[in-house]
């Protein structure tokens, strides 16, 4: 089953600027869970401001340029793995997040696992024919 996870934080928190220790470690894990065949793709993303919002209301579509205020928080990465379980998902988001703990002292966000639903949980409409 793949899995994605989502890691949201505030923009720009303790300065902005994560210590070069913790991409070493980040970079670690990723090569842990690459080799053990589980980590589909990893990616961090740009600061909202440089994002755009396309919205459906009212059966009107706008778009809207960021940064978008109203988030105290904002996906800034996530990680695509292939698992056997959400128990095995929430093991690497917690080990993510405490390399956070131990190399980035009073950073805070969270992560939310979302499972990658395939045709398979679609039925036959959405099967590959």
């Amino acid at each position: 089953m793949r899995y994605l996870i989502l890691l949201k934080a505030a923009e720009n928190q303790l300065g902005g600027t994560p210590p070069p220790e913790l991409f070493a470690e980040i970079a670690k894990l990723g090569e842990e869970a690459t080799k053990a065949g589980v980590l589909l793709d990893t990616a961090g993303l740009t600061p909202s401001a440089a994002g755009t919002r396309v919205s459906l209301e009212d059966g009107k579509i706008s778009v809207t340029d960021g940064p978008f205020t109203e988030a105290k928080e904002t996906i800034v990465s996530y990680a695509m793995y292939e698992l056997r379980s959400q128990e095995e998902a929430v093991e690497w988001t917690r080990r993510f997040l405490q390399v956070h703990v131990d190399f980035w002292p009073g950073w805070e966000g969270s992560s939310e696992i979302r499972r990658v639903m395939g045709p398979e949980d679609f039925g036959a409409a959405f099967a590959p024919e």
